[in-house]
């Protein structure tokens, strides 16, 4: 499903530890059943599951998306080399209205990562999720909503916000139209 082969490089990682699909799960707050459906590449994680996943297994997140272990100094990634992440689900297993692309994929050890977010329609639930770091949005295209914490931000083309990841956040379409939007995450 997805040409990083997300889900094979976890279920390595969860291989090489000798951990079973529970203790995974146990420790990262995630079903057993999501955790197997993410090492089959059945569904594609949202960025935030995938960022307490790295993190229990105490890997960067652009492991994932990396295509070779050189370390590089810097990076250029083509418009036509971007991979799209596609049918993020929710640990709910619910679709998440939403896919992206890793922006930075060659680079290891890096502070911080980039991803193209496609908001498609207007997500079924509102949900919110966090994780450890900060991060900075950019509005290149439409209109979204902004849930952070217990405050809806509404957020128009150009538009841009940072925050610290461990608040409750989730961007959703404002009208169910397309929204386009750049965001980085910080380590």
């Amino acid at each position: 499903m997805s040409e990083y082969n997300i889900g094979p490089r976890i279920k390595k990682l969860r291989l090489a530890r000798k951990l079973t699909l529970q203790a995974v799960a146990k420790e990262t707050g995630f079903s057993p059943a999501l955790i197997s459906q993410i090492e089959n590449d059945n569904v594609s994680p949202p960025i935030a599951t995938l960022s307490k996943i790295a993190k229990f297994f105490d890997v960067k997140l652009a492991q994932f998306f990396s295509e070779d272990d050189d370390e590089r100094k810097f990076e250029v990634v083509r418009a036509s080399e971007r991979h799209v992440v596609p049918r993020v689900i929710s640990k709910e297993g619910t679709k998440q209205g939403y896919f992206y692309e890793s922006l930075s994929f060659y680079k290891q050890n890096k502070k911080m990562d980039a991803f193209m977010v496609t908001l498609t329609e207007k997500a079924p639930e509102a949900n919110t999720y966090s994780h450890d770091g900060e991060e900075f949005i950019y509005i290149m295209k439409g209109n979204a909503d902004f849930l952070l914490d217990d405050q809806t931000i509404t957020l128009h083309e150009g538009d841009s916000l940072y925050f610290e990841s461990t608040m409750g956040h989730r961007l959703l379409s404002h009208d169910g139209k397309e929204v386009k939007v750049l965001v980085v995450v910080t380590k």
